[in-house]
């Protein structure tokens, strides 16, 4: 299966490409970058050819894209892959507003692709543990989630409203909201938000605290900060402690790890445990071989959106918002 890569604006671009890459009888054959110094770079690193145009990329005998650009142009890159009868899969959040997330669903239906939103977490063995736990009734009802997604501050573009459409609090919360819908099968209901500026110069959210409540009763609170600092992986944490009529649970996706923090050495991460963003790709493949649609839709990245946005609008407002 022949692979396309749209921008490598992204740097989750290189590791995507690369698990995907891993595979059996998968490789990495165009790439699409509007900085061309930056695509010709990936491109020679995959042995891949670099297009100047998305237009030739697509019209290459390719059979998938993925998508990595800046949030603002995932509807453009997606649209265009969609009329090209591309299998997508999209970096989130899948869109900056609701109504380009709709679009984007709606195409990819009427030409018949498949489009994934890349939400690695759900791919993580721990985070399935827990969802197998739940499906086991082993926490009875779920009454309560703390949850947090902390991370450091990606620079660069992720800092610009207008390219990535928010920050912190759309950056971190769709990973944490997509597990619970996930997790509870139900839908927000209602959101409130409290929303910063605390450790960046830039003039964007870096920090939230999100209350969540669920259509089944549940609430969960959300920290989306990105509040590490640059010693800490940028990936910092997902971690939830869920509270149900049976008993607890604790869980750390990103604990399958050792992180030394020493002054003289400074920062050493040894990783032993699994990769999500390969088990992400292998969904990715199945779904397009298997002529399926993939475990994790555009549709759940809209309703992760959909949270992110309301959380906003809340903060804002100081009120809380109500969605569906």
């Amino acid at each position: 299966m022949k692979i396309g890569v749209i921008s490598f604006a992204h740097m989750h671009a290189y590791s995507f490409s690369r698990v995907l890459e891993s595979l059996p009888s998968v490789e990495i054959t165009g790439i699409y970058d509007d900085v061309p110094e930056r695509g010709e770079r990936a491109a020679g690193e995959f042995a891949a050819t670099y297009y100047v145009t998305v237009e030739e990329l697509l019209d290459s005998e390719i059979d998938a894209v993925v998508i990595t650009s800046e949030n603002v142009y995932h509807k453009r890159h997606v649209l265009a892959a969609a009329r090209a009868k591309k299998h997508i899969l999209c970096e989130k959040p899948l869109a900056t507003n609701i109504e380009d997330a709709e679009e984007m669903i709606r195409q990819a239906a009427h030409h018949k692709v498949n489009l994934q939103t890349a939400f690695p977490v759900r791919f993580n063995s721990t985070i399935q543990d827990v969802k197998a736990f739940l499906e086991e009734d082993k926490l009875g009802e779920i009454l309560g989630i703390k949850a947090s997604n902390r991370g450091s501050h990606p620079g660069g573009w992720f800092a610009d409203r207008t390219l990535a459409g928010g920050g912190a609090v759309l950056d971190h919360t769709v990973h944490l909201i997509d597990v619970m819908r996930w997790f509870m099968n139900t839908e927000v209901a209602e959101v409130y938000a409290e929303i910063g500026q605390l450790f960046s110069i830039e003039p964007i959210d870096d920090a939230g605290i999100i209350t969540v409540e669920f259509a089944n009763g549940a609430f969960a609170t959300i920290d989306c900060s990105w509040s590490r600092t640059t010693s800490y992986p940028k990936g910092g944490d997902i971690k939830l402690e869920i509270v149900g009529t049976k008993g607890t649970l604790q869980v750390d996706a990103f604990g399958q790890n050792i992180h030394l923090y020493a002054d003289e050495k400074g920062s050493v991460r040894r990783f032993w445990g699994d990769n999500m963003n390969l088990e992400m790709a292998k969904e990715f493949i199945a779904s397009i071989r298997e002529k399926r649609s993939p475990s994790v839709t555009g549709y759940d990245g809209l309703k992760a959106v959909e949270a992110a946005l309301a959380a906003y609008q809340s903060a804002e407002k100081v009120a809380p918002v109500k969605l569906g």
